[in-house]
C-alpha cells in the first residue's frame, strides 16, 4: 500500500505546479480563468435541477441530493485542471516562500486578479444561456431563485464567516491535491470538497456570486448593489481562510521543518 507523502514532499509538488501556474501567458491564463468560470456553472445547474426534482417529495433532503449533484462541477474543474480563483492560493504561494528575497507579489497579484475577473465573466456569460426558456427543467428557477434569497438575506458577518470557511476548503483542496497521485483520486477528494462546500453553503466568491446572479435573473427583487456586496464579502472570507489559515499556516509548517532540520544537520 503506498504511503501518503509527507508536508515537505507536498510542499515541493506544490512549488512545481505554482511555477506552471504564475508562468503561463497572459492568453492561457485567461482562457482556463474563463473555462473554469462557466465548468462551474454546471455543478450549479446540476444543484438547481436535482433540487427542483426533490424537494417537492422529500423536502429538504432535497439540499443533500443537490449538494451531491454539486460536486460534479469542481471534478470538471480539477480534472481539467483549469484556474479557479481561491483554489490557486496554495500552490503559487507556496512557490513565492521558496523564493528568498521576492514573495513575487506582481504574478501573484496578476494570476489571482485575472483569475478572479474571468472566473466571473465565464460564470455569469454561461448562467445567462442556462436561464434561456426552457434551457432547464420546470421548477429549476425557482430552486436557483430560493438558494439566491437564503445567501443575500443572511447578517454580513453569517456571510464573512461562511466564506472563511469555504475558502478555506478550496484552499485544502488545493493542498490534498499534491498529496495523490492517481487521477481517481483526484476526482475523489474533489467530489468530496464540492459536496462539502454545497453541503453548508460555505461561500466560495466564485460559486456565490454565479448564484446570486442567477438569482437575479429569476428574481427581480435582487440586484446589482447586492451582488457586488456579497462579492466583497465573500472575497474577503475566501482571502482569510484560503490565505490565512490553510496557504500560510502550510507554508509556516514546512518552512519551520526545514529550518529544525538544518539545525540538526549542523
Amino acid at each position: 500500500m503506498p504511503v501518503a507523502p509527507d508536508p515537505e514532499e507536498i510542499f515541493d509538488r506544490a512549488i512545481e505546479e505554482g511555477d506552471r501556474r504564475l508562468e503561463q501567458s497572459l492568453l492561457e491564463l485567461v482562457s482556463t480563468s474563463f473555462i473554469a468560470g462557466f465548468t462551474i456553472v454546471f455543478g450549479i445547474a446540476a444543484l438547481g435541477v436535482v433540487d427542483a426534482l426533490v424537494e417537492p417529495q422529500f423536502g429538504v433532503v432535497a439540499h443533500i441530493a443537490g449538494a451531491l449533484a454539486f460536486g460534479v462541477g469542481v471534478v470538471f474543474l480539477v480534472v481539467g485542471r483549469t484556474e479557479l480563483f481561491n483554489e490557486n492560493f496554495f500552490d503559487p504561494a507556496a512557490t513565492a516562500a521558496d523564493r528568498d528575497g521576492s514573495w513575487l507579489l506582481g504574478p501573484l497579484l496578476r494570476l489571482w486578479t485575472v483569475t478572479f475577473v474571468f472566473n466571473l465573466v465565464g460564470g455569469f456569460l454561461f448562467a445567462l444561456v442556462f436561464a434561456v426558456d426552457g434551457v432547464l427543467p420546470p421548477g429549476t428557477e425557482h430552486a436557483l431563485g430560493r438558494t439566491a434569497e437564503e445567501i443575500v438575506h443572511r447578517p454580513r458577518r453569517a456571510m464573512f464567516a461562511s466564506a472563511i470557511v469555504g475558502g478555506a476548503l478550496v484552499s485544502m483542496l488545493s493542498f490534498l491535491l499534491e498529496g495523490v497521485d492517481t487521477v481517481g483520486s483526484r476526482i475523489t477528494l474533489a467530489y468530496i470538497v464540492g459536496f462539502l462546500l454545497a453541503l453548508g453553503p460555505f461561500d466560495h466568491v466564485i460559486v456565490t456570486a454565479i448564484h446570486v446572479f442567477f438569482g437575479m435573473l429569476f428574481d427581480p427583487r435582487i440586484t446589482y448593489g447586492t451582488l457586488l456586496e456579497t462579492i466583497a464579502i465573500a472575497t474577503a472570507g475566501n482571502f482569510v481562510g484560503g490565505l490565512g489559515l490553510v496557504t500560510l499556516t502550510h507554508v509556516a509548517q514546512v518552512r519551520g521543518a526545514r529550518k529544525s532540520d538544518d539545525g540538526d544537520e549542523s
